[in-house]
């Protein structure tokens, strides 16, 4: 018998709002995140709009947990805080976020048994480009910490000092799908390595300008018709989409067994049922319908849920070209009929498209709907693609009950993870 597993906190960072309560208000309001880039220099590059965090006030939200978490998880969080680079910054505080969230600092749980798992990559890229550049004009003036502060496992390891836990440490990256990939990896420390709590954590990409200007070139980034509109530019499913739009964002989750949770009387936000994952074999941005169309059955298979059982898909619809329409038709094979009563949004038309952390935070945002039993829209499609054939919440929000929830996450290199999620109305 597996151990079921659960989700009983959550935190999460994006343009659209810093708390629970601020996201979920951005995306019923249907604002998009999406500026001119005002922290990267855009001058030179084809690519200058985006999602843009990297003026935000981290200090500010680190003095707000002053009085409400432990003093020595506070004073071990300032102290890291002070030298880290930006991203780890935030990676730290919505750690110590969803455990609050959790109400694990209120629990006398065995560090050993907690697990820290970071999703992602190459997460420090715009502070290695800097150090690069400082390096170039005088090598003694670098960071002193480069060598830690530039590898990934910084992250975690940032994460477990400031929150003393002491279980497996890992950083998993998949690009696009590599919060879905640490999501599984939680799954099945809980189920099959004695781990009682994990804390994953979906840092914010710290996105360089040379990223952009690379991935404007490779034709994956919208950078032609939108750089003077930049809330119209990322439009899944709209005739005039022309490629994603790179966006900063991050999100945390604590996971744990339903037995623990129930044990400690948690809040339940949602139950995960299955998190499957396959890949393409091709290492090039072409997503692949038998792919996503196998996976997708392997994870129904694996959840013990029929296809019917599905109410929503929060979908990966990167708007691109060819990515949104090999998804709309890999879930109309999956689905068949029940494909049309299917309901599907798009939350990087709203948020832009995070990168490593889009399945995280995205994860938050469809269990914050699945809450509210209300479903953002879709925005930007002011003409349908006509291949679309399916329900994406073109014009309105959509009231919705939903007890069962789909989240895709395709990534660069014929990357593809997809999980299913439950309600608990007992939780």
């Amino acid at each position: 018998m597996f151990s079921r597993v659960v989700i009983t906190g959550m935190s999460v960072n994006t343009p659209l709002g810093d708390t629970l309560d601020s996201f979920l208000t951005g995306l019923l309001e249907n604002r998009s995140a999406i500026s001119q880039w005002r922290t990267i220099q855009s001058d030179n590059i084809y690519g200058k709009i985006g999602g843009d965090l990297g003026d935000y006030d981290y200090a500010t939200k680190l003095a707000g947990l002053e009085e409400r978490v432990p003093s020595e998880v506070f004073h071990r969080l300032r102290r890291l805080i002070r030298r880290a680079p930006w991203s780890t910054k935030l990676s730290m505080l919505l750690a110590v976020l969803s455990y609050l969230d959790a109400g694990l600092f209120d629990t006398d749980l065995d560090a050993s048994c907690c697990a820290t798992i970071v999703a992602g990559h190459n997460q420090n890229s715009n502070y290695v480009c800097g150090q690069i550049a400082e390096f170039d004009r005088e090598p003694e003036y670098i960071d002193p910490l480069f060598s830690l502060h530039a590898l990934d496992t910084d992250h975690g390891g940032s994460v477990s000092e400031v929150l003393q836990t002491k279980g497996p440490l890992f950083t998993v990256g998949g690009a696009c799908a590599s919060g879905n990939l640490a999501l599984r990896l939680a799954v099945d420390e809980i189920r099959y390595r004695g781990v009682n709590h994990v804390v994953l954590v979906a840092p914010c990409l710290d996105i360089a300008a040379i990223d952009l200007q690379a991935m404007a070139l490779m034709g994956a980034i919208s950078y032609e018709s939108f750089n003077d509109h930049p809330a119209q530019a990322s439009r899944p499913y709209d005739t005039k989409r022309e490629g994603f739009i790179p966006a900063h964002g991050g999100a945390s989750l604590i996971i744990e067994s339903l037995e623990s949770a129930q044990r400690r009387g948690a809040r339940i936000y949602a139950e995960i049922l299955a998190v499957e994952a396959n890949s393409d074999g091709n290492h090039l941005p072409q997503p692949s319908q038998e792919g996503q169309t196998r996976l997708m059955r392997l994870a129904l298979d694996r959840s013990g849920v029929r296809p019917e059982e599905i109410d929503y898909i929060n979908a990966h619809a990167t708007s691109t070209p060819l990515g949104d329409i090999v998804e709309i038709n890999s879930i109309q094979e999956v689905f068949t009929d029940h494909a049309r009563r299917l309901k599907i949004n798009a939350p990087k038309s709203l948020l832009g498209h995070t990168c490593w952390s889009a399945p995280t935070v995205e994860t938050v945002a469809a269990i914050l709907q699945m809450g509210a039993g209300c479903l953002h829209r879709s925005i930007n499609i002011e003409q349908l693609d006509p291949q679309v054939s399916l329900d994406v919440c073109q014009t309105s929000n959509v009231e919705l009950n939903i007890d069962r929830f789909m989240k895709n996450s395709f990534g660069f290199g014929g990357i593809n993870c997809v999980a299913i999620f439950s309600r608990m109305d007992d939780g």
